[in-house]
C-alpha cells in the first residue's frame, strides 16, 4: 500500500449514488448477478482462503507483534501444536511468512518465522481489525472487577492512535455507498 495524500471529498452531491441499501454497488458483470460466488473475481474470497481463520490472524498478529519462534508463536496464541504447525506451513506456502534456520548450540537446526512483503501489506487490514474489535472491549472482562486493558495500536512517534481510512488512488476519501464493485481483466485495468 502506498500512502497518499488526502484530497478533497467529493461532494454527495456529485458522488454516485450506491443501490438502496448496498456500500458497495456491483457494477457491470457484477449487477443483478443470479449467484453469490465470486467466480474467481472476488479477491475478498482470494484474500480469505489465505488470512480468513481466527488462527491464520492470530499467529500473523503475533509474527507482527516480533514472534518468530514455533514455541513462542503457538504458546502466544494459545493454539494447539497441532493447529499452529498445520497454520504456519499454509502461510508459508501461501507466501505470507518465511522460515529461517537458526541453531542453538547443542542442538538441531530449527526455523523460524518472519515477515514477508506480502504479509507486512497486512499491516492496515490488522490496524482496522483491531479497530473495529475495540468496539467488543467491554466484553472480553472475566471475574469481578476484571480489568485487563485493551490493545491500541499507536504511532510510536507521537503516542496517537493509529486508524486506517479508505480512499481513491486520486486521494479523495470514499464513504460507504460511494464505492463500486467491477470485474477487471488485465487488457480492461488501468
Amino acid at each position: 500500500m502506498t500512502a497518499t495524500r488526502p484530497a478533497e471529498a467529493i461532494p454527495a452531491a456529485e458522488a454516485k449514488p450506491a443501490t438502496e441499501g448496498s456500500v458497495i454497488t456491483p457494477t457491470g458483470r457484477l449487477a443483478g448477478r443470479a449467484t453469490a460466488a465470486g467466480e474467481g473475481w472476488c479477491p475478498i474470497e482470494r484474500a480469505l482462503e489465505r488470512v480468513g481463520t481466527r488462527s491464520a490472524m492470530i499467529l500473523l498478529r503475533e509474527v507482527f507483534y516480533g514472534g518468530r519462534r514455533f514455541d513462542d508463536l503457538a504458546r502466544g496464541t494459545g493454539l494447539s501444536e497441532a493447529v499452529a504447525a498445520k497454520r504456519l506451513k499454509q502461510l508459508v506456502q501461501d507466501g505470507l511468512l518465511a522460515q529461517q534456520p537458526y541453531r542453538e548450540p547443542g542442538a538441531r537446526t530449527r526455523y523460524e518465522y518472519v515477515l514477508t512483503d506480502r504479509s507486512r501489506e497486512l499491516f492496515a487490514l490488522l490496524v482496522a481489525l483491531a479497530d473495529w474489535g475495540q468496539q467488543f472491549d467491554s466484553g472480553h472482562e472475566s471475574g469481578p472487577g476484571a480489568d485487563h486493558g485493551s490493545v491500541k495500536f499507536v504511532h510510536a512517534g507521537c503516542g496517537a492512535r493509529l486508524s486506517v481510512a479508505v480512499r481513491c488512488e486520486a486521494g479523495h476519501d470514499v464513504a460507504p455507498g460511494q464505492a463500486e464493485a467491477r470485474v477487471t481483466t488485465a487488457s480492461s485495468a488501468p
